[in-house]
Parts: C-alpha cells; structure tokens; sequence
C-alpha cells in the first residue's frame, strides 16, 4: 500500500510540475456549454465595429468564408475569416502556441467566438481567442461542432 500511494504521490508531482512550470503544453479542449448560452446576435461586434473599438471584448457567430495560412511570426495563429452578417467580415486570429488549433476547420462552418476585437478597414481583428495563462486578460474561445477551443 505504502509503494502504491509513493507512486501516486509522485506521479501527481510530475503532473503539478509539467502544468504549473509550462503552462502553455497544456491547452484546453473543452465540452461545448448548452448552445442557449452561447447564442448571440453579433450587435457587441457590430458596435464595436462602427465605433471603431481597440481593445474591447466581443462575442460572435458567423459562417468561415476564407481560410488563411498560419501566422508563424511570434506567437503562431491560425487565421482565418468569418462573415457576421451580410457584408461584415471579421479576421480571427487564434493563438495556436496557447491553445488548440480549431480541428478540421473547412470553409462555410459556422462558429461562434469570444475575444478582443480591434477595428481596422477590412472589418477588424478578434484575437484573445485562448485563456491567458498569467491570468492577466480575460480568457476567450473559439466553438465549432460543440467543441470549444481555449
């Protein structure tokens, strides 16, 4: 009994270590809330948007139209675009070195998202799509077929 909980004991140790001294190797891949609590109707983002926001936290849905290669310049991110509404077209740029890359993502998937938005003039920029490790930013997500990347 005494070996058994020795190597449970160390076990747990090798665990707490690999999490807490790395805490980007473990990402989070998470089982979808109830679909009636992420629902939106991307008016957050659309205020954002007209107003023009820097830094303001936004929750959207929309359908994938153009999937764009990695940015491997610093942190890597999968990019990639969703239309919100008819003509509003918004990059996500998902920190893929801090979380999971959103799995066989294919154009005209719908996805529901959560993150920092910044405007430019193609329609603006949704990045924090990840939690923050130092817990100093609030923790976004991406949602595809009832999965949620963080």
């Amino acid at each position: 009994m005494r070996k058994l909980l020795l190597v449970v004991a160390v076990l747990a140790a090798a665990w707490a270590y690999d999490r807490f001294e790395h805490p980007g190797a473990e990402v989070a891949l998470l089982e979808a809330p109830d679909v009636a609590t992420t629902a939106t109707d991307n008016a957050a983002l659309r205020d954002a948007r007209a107003s023009r926001a820097d830094g303001v936290q936004v929750q959207g849905s929309g359908r994938v139209v153009a999937l764009l290669p990695d940015d491997n310049k610093g942190s890597r991110h999968q990019r990639f675009i969703v239309e919100v509404d008819p003509g509003f077209t918004v990059l996500l740029a998902h920190n893929i070195d801090l979380a999971p890359r959103v799995a066989q993502l294919a154009m005209g998937d719908r996805v529901s998202f959560y993150g920092e938005y910044v405007w430019n003039e193609k329609g603006g920029v949704v990045h924090w799509t990840h939690h923050d490790p130092g817990g100093r930013h609030v923790d976004g997500w991406i949602q595809r077929e009832g999965q949620i990347y963080q």
